[in-house]
């Protein structure tokens, strides 16, 4: 046999061997050289998610999602509106603060959403939402409708449990704004968070809202909060990210986003360069 044909039956035996995007349920570390966005996903979604390639999310039954998509977005509001996977992980969650600070304009993390990603992972449609929710007491006052996947029925009812042992703080949390819920962000073409069951919204009356904070085209808006941080804390304890970290803040917003809390992913409460991690504008 040809040293030729040697290498090149060689060549086709590793094209032809099992490899970590092959839909055999099994989970595989990703390489060192894998984007840190891309390891916080596969860290995060250990059910869901088994492998991840240099740019390639890869599922459990063998779906392959890009994780750049290689197109630069002209402004903020593009990259929302056409989030890949690498713009969701873009941004720094700044976990744990003491107390919350005005952000740098456009510093939204969890604002961006890959929403191929969401509707994999919780359904396409609000029927098929729906049938992965259950409905959960909340404070022992109400019930409320999120899903199972990925736990989180489990963990908003383990918030509910830390936050009963804080009566001073019942105000804020006893009554609701909403949770499942499928719908469009107002303004937007993009589903809402609440649509796939993993949003909570708390009391309407201590919140706050950008869009109630305009002042103008062209001025930077005006960050107002009154949800005391030790609310945050427990939600964040849990796998929640909160709203009222984002410059476009809504304080009464809660969203199940375990990616943006693993290390390397999340921003140590107190540390400088926030700005630095803003997505490309």
């Amino acid at each position: 046999m040809t040293m030729a044909r040697t290498i090149t039956l060689a060549l086709l035996a590793l094209s032809l061997a099992p490899s970590a995007s092959r839909a055999d349920g099994k989970r595989v570390e990703p390489a060192a050289s894998v984007p840190r966005g891309l390891r916080c996903l596969w860290q995060a979604y250990p059910k869901h998610l088994c492998a991840a390639e240099k740019n390639t999310l890869i599922w459990c039954d063998g779906t392959r999602m890009t994780y750049d998509d290689g197109r630069r977005k002209p402004g903020h509001r593009a990259v929302l509106d056409d989030a890949s996977l690498k713009d969701q992980m873009a941004q720094r969650y700044p976990a744990g603060a003491r107390s919350p600070t005005p952000p740098p304009k456009n510093f939204d993390p969890g604002r961006a959403r890959h929403e191929p990603f969401f509707r994999k992972m919780y359904g396409s449609s609000r029927k098929a939402v729906l049938r992965n929710t259950r409905r959960v007491r909340w404070m022992s006052r109400r019930w409320i409708r999120v899903t199972r996947v990925n736990g989180v029925d489990r963990a908003l009812e383990a918030v509910s449990r830390d936050l009963s042992r804080l009566p001073k703080l019942r105000k804020y949390v006893h009554r609701l704004a909403g949770a499942f819920n499928w719908r469009r962000i107002r303004g937007t073409r993009r589903l809402s968070t609440h649509s796939f069951g993993v949003a909570l919204d708390i009391n309407l009356r201590y919140s706050d809202y950008w869009r109630w904070a305009r002042r103008g085209p062209g001025k930077a808006l005006r960050y107002r909060n009154r949800i005391p941080m030790q609310i945050v804390r427990v939600f964040e304890k849990h796998g929640f990210i909160w709203g009222g970290k984002w410059y476009h803040f809504d304080t009464m917003h809660f969203e199940y986003r375990p990616e943006l809390l693993q290390p390397g992913c999340a921003e140590t409460a107190g540390k400088a360069g926030r700005k630095k991690e803003t997505a490309r504008e």
